[in-house]
């Protein structure tokens, strides 16, 4: 009878994933089939802590599984003590064993699945042993971390008491109340801190001293709040209304807190540039001394951002140096200098930026300096010519030519809103960029001043003369405003009556003109279109409309129509008044003729034609032509050339040569047939002949042949007359020359009769 059951007498296992033949499952039947030595006490607690790991049968003793259940020898089992004897289990006991045996193992299956599945994950070695000694460590690990945070946690909670305890606990001193705002406690090189309005008035009220530094602070911050707020809502439509509110302000006193506000608000909004630059070329006429300031700060700022590599502090200096210019407050050499420097020695920032400032002022210094522009174009092609930069900057110089080209369209000087200055008010401040320059940096600080009353009362004075005595007038004439606005309402009311209403807007003129076009599109003839428009209603002087409209509608045909023709042959039959007209609108029209395209020209020289042919323009109108080379242009020679074949179609060579022939009037056709030079004569002839006229012109060749003869004419008396005079003097001289021939003979017998 055995003293004990082995595990390996267990009935079978259930069916598990894995196969039960492995080398792992071996090891682990062997191993509970072997008798295993009785756990020591260390190995008990180890056990214990482990949470159990390796679940036994609850009723399995170490000791039974030692062979025969002999205790283990070399153990004292206390002396007298007789060996105790395993006792022999019953059937049901066994049949509970197995049950419990067999629980047991599968839960040692399940618990080794789980295992290798961690183990798996883990990489770590399949054995068992390996596993076990990973286990112990870790559990090693978890319980000193384990006594770490409780010492920790009791430490905390110790100090925690410690700091609670009221025997430890420090009284804190109560803090003392705020002081009261006083203008000698505001901080700061310029103040810190925000005062509203109201109580910024209320305190310089209270201050009984104006003269004192506290009320010296207090006007400062006001001035310094004002010119701040109203630089900052200048624009191009209120500039005319900021600029008297600014001067109501001391800019004597605060003219580097304007400057310093200008060069800020310029640099937050470069693109209001030349808003603040006509602001400062208007403070500029009545203090030069800041604009001289505001230049020398902008000069700086951009010798330092130059310095530095600062590209965006540096296109906003340029920019508003390029405005500068523009309003005439910097000399063009400023501009002219900074381009040289920056086109010295070209990279890609620095050709960008020439280019940039070139276009703002490119239109001021083509007026003012076109040889020195014509030299910095000259060192941008140069430039380009190298191709060492890059190519967007290369198609930005392109791109700058191209507008020189188009002279600087689209880019003007001074927007017409904002010329608010005549070039002979302006000062003008040259400065270099290498002088040694003073930014007056303390104009922007606080400093007392002992003499604040009498400055103030003189900018007073200052002011009512640049304002004028608008301010003195609204403050002395308020008392007697009621009074004057009841003697102005009455005045109103008689001038109203006395108004008489005229329309500026040529609304009836150009009714007028509208009605004029549609009676003359639409009739089927000229006398139906004559009969309408003589029932228009016409006032003195606006017949001349009438004739501009009907000449305007003959030269938009495409093809002459001689409806236009008869219409106004019609209208100058009729009236004398149109006829002046018609010659005054020919004058006018020959006057303009270049204008005029060419089939333009066209019908409006066959319009005149028929006039003239009909005899309803007169004639002495071809005095306003004068045929020389130099009095004539292509498109009135066209003009004339159309006009006089028109003629000879309507009245034939013939009967055109008699009209030009006529005794009177010839000093109306002298222009046309000049006799005045041989070279005007010429190009008459030549001209007629070259449109086929030349039958017109018999009496100017006559005329051209006997044109020597008569200046021989002309010339014989004057030779006759310079013959006389020539007579004259040669007698003169041949009795002088007796006279003295005589003498000589006289003096040469005297000399012989003394010998």
């Amino acid at each position: 009878m055995a003293a004990s059951v082995s595990p390996a007498a267990s009935p079978p296992r259930r069916h598990r994933r894995h196969d039960d033949d492995s080398p792992r499952h071996r090891d682990d039947r062997k191993r509970r089939a072997s008798p295993s030595p009785s756990p020591s006490p260390s190995d008990r607690d180890a056990d214990r802590h482990r949470g159990k790991s390796r679940a036994s049968p609850p009723d399995f003793n170490p000791a039974e599984s030692n062979g025969g259940g002999a205790p283990k020898p070399g153990r004292d089992n206390g002396g007298d003590r007789s060996p105790r004897r395993a006792r022999v289990p019953d059937a049901d006991a066994e049949e509970g064993g197995r049950r419990r045996r067999r629980r047991s193992a599968d839960s040692d299956d399940e618990r080794g699945d789980r295992d290798r599945h961690r183990r798996r994950h883990r990489r770590r070695s399949p054995s068992s042993e390996s596993s076990d000694g990973g286990r112990s460590r870790r559990h090693r690990r978890d319980e000193s971390s384990r006594r770490q945070r409780d010492e920790r946690r009791r430490d905390r909670g110790g100090r925690e008491e410690r700091r609670r305890s009221p025997d430890r606990k420090e009284p804190t001193p109560p803090l003392p109340p705020p002081p009261p705002l006083l203008p000698e406690m505001i901080p700061g090189r310029t103040g810190g801190i925000y005062i509203p309005p109201f109580r910024m008035a209320q305190m310089m009220r209270e201050v009984e001293d104006k003269s004192s530094p506290e009320y010296q602070r207090l006007s400062w911050d006001a001035l310094k709040k004002s010119i701040n707020g109203l630089v900052n809502k200048v624009n191009a439509t209120n500039i005319k209304n900021i600029v008297p509110e600014l001067f109501a302000e001391n800019l004597v006193r605060g003219r580097g807190l304007f400057c310093q506000s200008c060069i800020k608000s310029q640099m937050a909004s470069p693109g209001f540039t030349d808003v603040f630059a006509a602001l400062v070329a208007v403070v500029n006429t009545k203090f030069p001394e800041i604009g001289r300031l505001l230049l020398v700060r902008v000069v700086l700022q951009l010798k330092r951002a130059y310095k530095r590599n600062d590209k965006p502090q540096l296109l906003a200096a340029t920019k508003f140096i390029a405005h500068l210019v523009n309003q005439v407050v910097a000399h063009e050499l400023v501009a002219l200098e900074l381009l040289t420097v920056l086109l010295e020695n070209p990279t890609d920032d620095s050709v960008e930026v020439a280019v940039g400032f070139v276009k703002e002022c490119g239109a001021m210094l083509q007026d003012l300096s076109p040889q020195g522009l014509h030299a910095i174009f000259e060192r941008f092609r140069g430039i380009l010519h190298e191709g060492e930069i890059d190519k967007r900057v290369q198609f930005l110089i392109e791109g700058l030519f191209a507008i020189r080209k188009a002279k600087f369209q689209g880019f003007p000087a001074i927007r017409p809103e904002l010329d608010l200055v005549e070039q002979e008010d302006q000062f003008t401040h040259e400065i270099s960029l290498e002088d040694e320059l003073d930014p007056e940096t303390n104009l922007n600080v606080f400093r007392a001043n002992p003499n604040f009353a009498e400055d103030e009362k003189a900018y007073e004075n200052l002011k009512r003369s640049i304002l004028g005595a608008e301010s003195s007038d609204d403050e002395e004439g308020s008392d007697d405003a009621s009074d004057e606005d009841a003697e102005e309402e009455s005045d109103d009311e008689e001038d109203e009556e006395q108004m008489e209403i005229r329309d500026q807007t040529e609304t009836n003129l150009i009714n007028l003109r509208r009605t004029i076009y549609l009676t003359i599109m639409s009739s089927v003839d000229f006398e139906e279109a004559g009969h309408k428009l003589l029932k228009i209603k016409l006032e003195p002087g606006q017949e001349m409309e009438l004739c501009i409209m009907l000449l305007e509608c003959c030269s938009q045909e495409r093809t002459y129509l001689r409806y236009y023709g008869l219409l106004g042959q019609r209208f100058c039959m009729i009236n004398k008044v149109y006829q002046e007209n018609f010659e005054k609108c020919f004058v006018q029209q020959y006057s303009m003729i270049h204008r005029l395209e060419t089939n333009k020209l066209r019908n409006v020289a066959k319009f005149f034609a028929h006039l003239l042919g009909t005899d309803a323009l007169p004639w002495h109108v071809l005095a306003y032509i004068r045929l020389t080379e130099e009095d004539t242009t292509s498109s009135s020679r066209i003009f004339i050339k159309i006009l006089f074949q028109e003629l000879s179609e309507h009245l034939g060579i013939r009967l055109l040569n008699e009209k030009l022939n006529d005794p009177n009037m010839q000093d109306s056709f002298d222009s046309i047939f000049p006799k005045d030079h041989p070279k005007n004569t010429r190009f008459s002839i030549n001209f007629f002949t070259s449109i086929g006229l030349g039958g017109i012109t018999e009496t100017l060749r006559e005329y051209l042949k006997n044109m020597p003869r008569l200046i021989m004419q002309q010339q014989k008396p004057a030779s006759s007359e310079s013959g006389s005079s020539d007579s004259g003097s040669a007698s003169d001289s041949s009795s002088s020359e007796s006279e003295s021939s005589s003498d000589e003979s006289d003096k040469k017998r005297s000399k012989r009769r003394k010998r």
